[in-house]
C-alpha cells in the first residue's frame, strides 16, 4: 500500500506530491501533516508498503513541525520517497534533512526529489510552477521509480542507499520576520484559525497572530475567503531584496535514484 504524507500550507508541495505519487498508485491514502490532527497520526508501516514524503523548503531546513509530525508514521525497512519542494530560491539541506529524519524512522529512501513550487510568501517566484514541463518529467521519473520497485520485489533485494545534495552540519534556520496580520477587510470568520498549521491564530480573536508560534507559512493569507490577511509591505520588499537576484533564473527539478 501507498502512502503520500505531505506539510503543504498553501498547496504547492501538495501538487507536485500529487504528481509524482498518482502516478505511482492513483489509490494512494493521503495524510496531511498540515493539520493540527495529524500531530495524533500514527502509523506502522510494512517492509511491502510505499511512503512519499513531501515537505516545503524553509530558508533551507524542513519545517519541524512537519518533522515533528513525520515521527508518528513509522517504517519497517520501508521505501520511501523524500520530497522537498522550495520556491526557486534554492533547497540547501531540506532534501537530505528529509532523507535522514525518514531514515532515523526506519525507511529506506529508494529516490529523492528537489522541485520547485510557487514561493509561498511572493507568489511572482516561481508563479504556477509546478507547471506542464516538470509534471512531465516528475511523472516519468516516477515511471523509473516503479521500475526499480519492481526490480527489487522481483529480486528480493533491499535498495541501495542513494546520495542526494545537503550539508549534514545543516544550515541554521531562525525563523522569517515577515509574519501575515490581518487587514479591515477580516471579518472575524476564522476560517484561519482553524486551518493554521500550529494554532497561532486564536479562534476567539483571528485578527490576532502570536508571532512566537507563527511560521510563517502563509497558509492564513492563501485560505482567508475575503483575502483579510497579508503580511507588511516593507518586510515583503526587505525579502525581495534579500532573496530576488537568486529567484530570477528558472530552476529545475533535481530527481536522485
Amino acid at each position: 500500500m501507498m502512502y503520500m504524507a505531505h506539510f503543504s500550507p498553501t498547496g504547492g508541495t501538495r501538487k507536485a506530491a500529487e504528481i509524482v505519487g498518482r502516478a505511482i498508485d492513483p489509490h494512494v491514502t493521503e495524510i496531511d501533516l498540515s493539520s493540527r490532527e495529524a500531530g495524533k497520526y500514527n502509523a506502522n508501516l510494512q517492509h511491502d508498503d510505499l511512503l512519499l514524503a513531501a515537505v516545503p523548503v524553509y530558508g533551507g531546513r524542513v519545517p519541524a513541525i512537519a518533522l515533528e509530525r513525520l515521527k508518528g508514521i513509522t517504517g519497517h525497512d520501508t521505501p520511501a520517497i523524500p520530497v522537498a519542494v522550495y520556491g526557486n530560491r534554492d533547497y540547501d539541506d531540506a532534501l537530505l534533512e528529509l532523507k535522514s529524519a525518514l531514515e532515523a524512522n526506519g525507511f529506506r529512501p529508494v529516490a529523492g526529489i528537489a522541485c520547485i513550487a510557487e514561493h509561498s510568501i511572493i507568489r511572482a517566484y516561481a508563479n504556477g510552477r509546478p507547471d506542464s514541463a516538470d509534471e512531465k518529467e516528475l511523472r516519468e521519473f516516477a515511471s523509473q521509480i516503479v521500475a526499480k520497485l519492481d526490480r527489487m520485489k522481483q529480486e528480493g533485494t533491499a535498495p541501495a542507499p542513494i546520495t542526494v545534495k545537503g550539508n549534514p552540519d545543516y544550515k541554521p534556520y531562525n525563523g522569517v520576520a515577515t509574519k501575515p496580520h490581518a487587514t479591515e477587510a477580516c471579518l472575524r470568520c476564522g476560517t484561519c484559525a482553524t486551518l493554521c498549521p500550529v494554532g497561532a491564530i486564536p479562534l476567539d480573536n483571528p485578527q490576532i497572530t502570536d508571532t512566537d508560534k507563527c511560521i510563517s507559512c502563509m497558509r492564513c493569507v492563501a485560505v482567508c475567503p475575503r483575502q483579510g490577511r497579508e503580511v507588511n509591505r516593507i518586510e515583503l520588499e526587505h525579502t525581495i531584496q534579500r532573496i530576488g537576484k537568486a529567484c530570477e533564473s528558472r530552476k529545475e527539478p533535481e530527481l536522485f535514484i
